[in-house]
């Protein structure tokens, strides 16, 4: 599927995340907004280095044309919920994991938001997911968005196909006891 061309070019994504060492988990989501043809900004954006800016930030993301905020954090994993916090834009937390705890510190730490902070938490390094998820709910309002996106399904679905008649050839006739 090539990239789609998009009109806007004023961002609808922002990819955001507390240390520019999450880049390289999130950029899984980058090259889905660009294969989408969403128009995205990526940012370091620290709740803890830097809440006034994250704060600011937040405030400042609907009025500036962002639809989606896709945030990845790691250890404490509190720049997710604290977006969401300060936005009525859909959040989607991106647990990414550090040398200790395999990232179910960040995990446990986005998906276990106080009720009336709502942030979609995918799994841990799941970038990708997050971009999907981004594309989807930009897709409510967006009929070539969504065609585009029912190509990739069916493109992810042939995929699986070809894996079964694969695996089904390489199978043979084994003993079946």
């Amino acid at each position: 599927m090539a990239s789609v061309p998009r009109v806007a070019s004023v961002p609808r994504v922002a990819v955001v995340m507390g240390s520019s060492s999450d880049l390289d988990v999130m950029r899984d989501a980058v090259d889905v907004l660009t294969r989408f043809g969403v128009t995205h900004e990526v940012r370091v954006v620290s709740a803890h280095r830097t809440p006034d800016d994250m704060i600011s930030f937040g405030h400042a993301a609907a009025s500036r044309g962002i639809r989606v905020i896709i945030a990845g954090a790691g250890g404490a994993a509190h720049l997710p919920g604290m977006l969401s916090s300060v936005t009525t834009l859909p959040v989607i937390g991106v647990p990414v994991a550090l040398s200790h705890l395999d990232g179910l510190d960040s995990l446990l730490s986005i998906v276990q938001m106080p009720r009336g902070v709502p942030v979609a938490t995918v799994a841990v390094n799941g970038a990708r997911n997050a971009g999907l998820l981004a594309v989807r709910i930009l897709a409510i309002g967006d009929e070539a968005l969504t065609a585009t996106m029912e190509e990739y399904q069916r493109e992810i679905a042939a995929a699986a196909r070809a894996q079964d008649a694969e695996v089904a050839a390489e199978g043979g006739e084994g003993d079946n006891d």
